[in-house]
């Protein structure tokens, strides 16, 4: 029988959540790396568990661990970049592999650049076909900081690559990483300070549909996009919503799209006084609300780009952590929610793996 391992990164370590295939009764361990911001998680085709932490006086490292997290070893390599440039990694905000690839992985930083390593992560090249355009020079950072947030691999083909920018846009590869393309210019343009229109773009977060791996769909910093053409056009798809800002966005095996809307840009909670989230089961043709059953008390927390989570069971799970570090799991894809045992740190990421 399969198990769903949850884990969950937060502002002061890492906790992880274990159930069997019926996702009812959780056990949570932790934490884990106590006291390192842990921005970014993955699990890779080894079973290894690859944390992307930083600390105010250490900088941004990766800490892995070969027995589901009883142990961590910080990795001695980490991306950086040349001096001469100036720029710094503050934070690891994605780590990424793909299936026919065991061996390779990426991660995107802040500031905002792409990394790959062949060989585990022993060693680390920026891919500079992302990072040396002439445009760099007008990428303006977000609220969160210029964050190369979102790594899209086809999982068809490892060539084609997208990956998402706050505040500056999105960027498509055909050849692995070695050269790239602006694909902003469908997308509305905000006052980033940005003097080019083509890089004021604010990309909050983007998924791939595993079944036509030229559709995706998009969170953007007022919007909900969709695109059929491999990120060359996007076009709206927020029919139904109580407002079009928010985070995450998460989709299912099965196709099924998930968002969490927030009230506003001013506001950045939930819009009524309960957690919510909305499920389109046709490319966003239509969002239905979810609620999470009755409040006990009014709500006013909400829910970061990373963490937001689905499960490969036959019937997908869903999950999400909140900024109040509280953690939310539905075993139904959405039809039912169960609160998870603990109040954890600031959740920055949540990852779901079928073992």
């Amino acid at each position: 029988m399969a198990s769903v391992e949850l884990v969950v990164g937060t502002n002061k370590g890492l906790f992880i959540y274990k159930a069997d295939e019926a996702r009812k009764t959780w056990s949570m361990a932790g934490p884990h790396l106590p006291g390192w911001d842990c921005y970014s998680v993955h699990r890779d085709s080894y079973g290894r568990i690859i944390v992307g932490t930083s600390h105010f006086a250490y900088g941004a490292t990766f800490r892995v661990s070969d027995d589901g997290g009883v142990t961590f070893q910080q990795l001695e390599a980490r991306p950086e970049y040349e001096k001469e440039t100036g720029w710094t990694i503050k934070r690891i905000w994605q780590v990424v592999g793909h299936p026919t690839e065991r061996d390779t992985l990426y991660a995107g930083v802040e500031d905002a650049g792409l990394f790959v390593s062949k060989d585990r992560g022993q060693s680390w090249n920026e891919l500079k076909g992302l990072t040396r355009t002439p445009g760099r020079k007008n990428w303006f950072p977000g609220g969160g900081g210029l964050c190369l947030h979102t790594i899209l691999v086809d999982p068809k083909n490892p060539k084609n690559m997208y990956v998402g920018i706050s505040a500056v846009g999105v960027f498509r590869s055909r050849d692995g990483g070695e050269t790239w393309t602006n694909h902003n210019q469908s997308l509305t343009k905000l006052p980033t300070g940005s003097p080019e229109v083509e890089s004021a773009c604010c990309v909050h977060k983007m998924v791939i549909d595993p079944a036509k791996t030229d559709h995706l769909f998009m969170q953007y910093h007022g919007g909900v996009f969709e695109s059929t053409d491999a990120a060359v056009t996007w076009n709206r798809i927020e029919s139904g919503l109580p407002s079009n800002f928010g985070f995450p966005i998460v989709i299912t095996h099965r196709g099924e799209l998930f968002i969490v809307p927030l009230k506003s840009d001013e506001q950045r909670f939930f819009p009524g006084e309960d957690v919510r989230v909305y499920r389109s089961k046709d490319n966003g043709r239509s969002w239905q609300g979810l609620t999470f059953g009755k409040p006990v008390d009014p709500s006013f927390t909400s829910v970061l780009r990373d963490s937001m989570a689905v499960d490969a069971l036959p019937t997908p799970g869903v999950y999400l952590g909140t900024t109040a570090g509280e953690v939310f799991a539905s075993p139904y894809a959405g039809e039912s929610w169960q609160r998870l045992p603990g109040t954890l740190p600031r959740i920055n990421c949540v990852r779901a793996y079928t073992v």
